[in-house]
């Protein structure tokens, strides 16, 4: 596992969006990019499944287990992992603070986003 740059953290933080494409079953074809919001918390970058587990991307990135993403106009190489076991109460705060106001926020923070949170590594 690879970690993060100062530079590659800061444009997660300022980007609202990240496009996750996780490897098709080949293990070499990217699958379709799907929009999620990533956030930083302690260097680590997660995301979540709007959609829970049930979520295409989130089974993809889970049966993967890497993939690629896109954030602010760069391609980065990365391994998926669930996260479940990390602090959802600093996760549902860091949603708040990226996304002020949005109606999406105690969507993300529901139980089935919870227990759809990915880590997402540099490889």
């Amino acid at each position: 596992m690879t970690h993060w740059t100062a530079e590659e953290v800061a444009v997660i933080e300022q980007n609202q969006d990240l496009f996750a494409s996780p490897f098709r079953p080949d293990g070499h074809t990217y699958g379709t990019p799907t929009q999620t919001w990533a956030l930083v918390v302690d260097g680590d970058v997660y995301v979540r499944a709007a959609n829970g587990p049930q979520s295409r991307w989130y089974r993809a990135a889970i049966a993967q287990q890497a993939g690629r993403v896109r954030v602010g106009g760069q391609d980065f190489d990365v391994t998926f992992e669930s996260a479940t076991e990390a602090d959802e109460a600093v996760i549902d705060s860091a949603y708040e603070a990226k996304y002020p106001g949005s109606s999406a926020v105690p969507i993300m923070q529901g139980s089935g986003p919870r227990s759809a949170t990915v880590r997402i590594s540099r490889r």
